[in-house]
């Protein structure tokens, strides 16, 4: 009997149509529906492997839903939403994608809410479109410039360090911080200076997250951090929502002690606080880090590689809980 694999939304057709060479492959085709937890439990059951996407909630439950489940393919970098734990007491490989696939992507979108936020380009959209011109030199949409203005990175690693190389085409001075320096050279030839965490926040007039979320990170910015910004400065978070303590940040945006946020992360996805909808010196985008079409194509046959690997008996290239291959 050939193995199955469960697909929870749709995703390139050429990484199905690689699967469906080795196995019977059924998937969610449905792009705007986030499988349930009674769906996932079906799913597993039914099934020896499950690919799923960064949004899928898979517990243990899911994970024992099935004693002949036989690995979890993700497309994410960190599978922070996964029950590692009871994979690997199944000995189930549980899959990523490596991280420096995402960068290039990533850094493009935290370009484009530091760009659309602070000369609000979504304002103006909306403003188009209920029927009210302005005029072209009128105050009423003036907003932040970016060149020549400070770029704070936070967090220096691919994407980090990718988003800070963009600013040169920009004039921008770029400061960072990162618990692991780079080099003095490195730093000197990019142009990049390293600043203690708090002078980050006092000095950038644009705040730009990137770090990985882990529980040293969990609401690394609060309202302490926030409170050292200026009140023309913009927040930017394309990393993890639950790095960012959310009510202190909507409070602040209330508040207009800062001038804006550009957000592509939320601390309760899919949940979004329904006071960040509603405020207007906010630009959202629903996780979309990735929604690059080649990017994405190349994710999903990254998955199919560890997948046709755990198929063929062998080790997935990209495997996270490696240690249950110890010792084979």
């Amino acid at each position: 009997m050939r193995p199955r694999v469960y697909i929870t939304q749709p995703v390139a057709k050429s990484a199905i149509e690689r699967l469906q060479q080795a196995a019977d492959v059924d998937w969610n085709r449905d792009a705007l529906h986030i499988a349930t937890k009674q769906e996932l439990l079906e799913a597993a059951r039914a099934h020896d492997v499950v690919f799923c996407l960064l949004h899928d909630r898979i517990d243990r439950d899911i994970i024992n839903a099935n004693p002949k489940l036989r690995m979890i393919a993700s497309t994410t970098i960190t599978p922070a939403d996964i029950d590692i734990a009871a994979a690997t007491e199944r000995r189930i490989p549980v899959t990523t994608v490596p991280s420096p696939l995402l960068d290039d992507s990533t850094a493009d979108l935290a370009w484009a809410l530091m760009l659309s936020i602070s000369r609000r380009v979504a304002e103006g959209d909306r403003l188009i479109r209920s029927g009210v011109i302005p005029g072209s030199q009128s105050s009423y949409l003036e907003g932040g410039g970016v060149s020549r203005r400070t770029l704070g990175i936070l967090g220096m690693g691919g994407v980090g360090r990718e988003a800070a190389r963009r600013a040169g085409g920009f004039k921008m001075k770029v400061i960072y911080h990162d618990p692991k320096r780079l080099p003095e050279d490195e730093e000197r030839a990019l142009g990049f200076t390293w600043v203690p965490f708090d002078q980050l926040f006092k000095d950038a007039d644009f705040v730009s997250v990137h770090v990985a979320l882990n529980p040293k990170t969990r609401h690394l910015v609060g309202a302490r951090e926030l409170a050292l910004m200026k009140p023309t400065a913009y927040f930017i978070n394309t990393a993890r929502g639950p790095i960012v303590h959310e009510e202190a940040l909507i409070e602040a945006l209330q508040d207009k002690r800062i001038a804006g946020a550009g957000l592509d992360v939320y601390e309760r996805e899919p949940d979004i606080d329904a006071r960040l909808v509603v405020l207007p010196n906010v630009v959202m985008t629903p996780h979309t880090g990735s929604a690059d079409r080649e990017l994405r194509s190349a994710m999903a046959n990254v998955a199919v590689d560890n997948i046709l690997a755990v198929l063929a008996g062998g080790e997935p290239p990209n495997c996270w809980n490696r240690e249950i291959y110890a010792g084979k």
